[in-house]
């Protein structure tokens, strides 16, 4: 491991000599990850992509790209665009990016099951704005919003995220 790498620790995530609370997801990680199953999927992520809200914040980076009102990630097996970012309107099972609560703010892409993704294996594996503090999420990794706001100019794509 290096320092730069994000390391999550039952206390949080360890980053350049730092320890930033986290929450993770409902039902803890798993090797075998499955879509829907509420797990954080073990091993070795890289950030892949990074999106915001430009009507809630600044460009946090400026590799960042801005978040719309079409903007959707696709979260249904059956999708020829499975576990990738769509636009509305989509005819598959998705999320909306542009939510109404402040979670996808700001969000970091990960490379899991992407982007050649197998169904069933698991979408939107992301680190985002947590609910409130330690709450569990689907299956992302979620952070402070001021924690994550400071972090992002020091995570360049291909940070890797390391779940042991």
């Amino acid at each position: 491991m290096k320092p730069q790498d994000l390391v999550l620790t039952p206390r949080g995530i360890r980053f350049r000599g730092r320890l930033l609370p986290a929450s993770i997801g409902r039902e803890g990680i798993r090797s075998n990850k499955r879509e829907g199953d509420g797990a954080t999927p073990r091993g070795t992520h890289l950030i892949t992509g990074l999106f915001y809200r430009p009507d809630r914040l600044a460009r946090p980076a400026p590799w960042a790209m801005p978040i719309g009102p079409r903007d959707l990630w696709s979260d249904d097996s059956r999708d020829p665009d499975y576990n990738h970012h769509v636009r509305a309107p989509h005819g598959f099972s998705h999320e909306n990016l542009r939510r109404a609560d402040p979670l996808y703010d700001v969000i970091l892409t990960t490379d899991w099951n992407w982007p050649d993704a197998q169904p069933a294996h698991g979408s939107a594996i992301f680190l985002h704005i947590w609910r409130k503090p330690r709450h569990p999420t689907e299956g992302c990794v979620a952070f402070r919003r001021d924690h994550l706001l400071r972090l992002l100019p020091e995570l360049p794509p291909g940070t890797r995220l390391i779940v042991p």
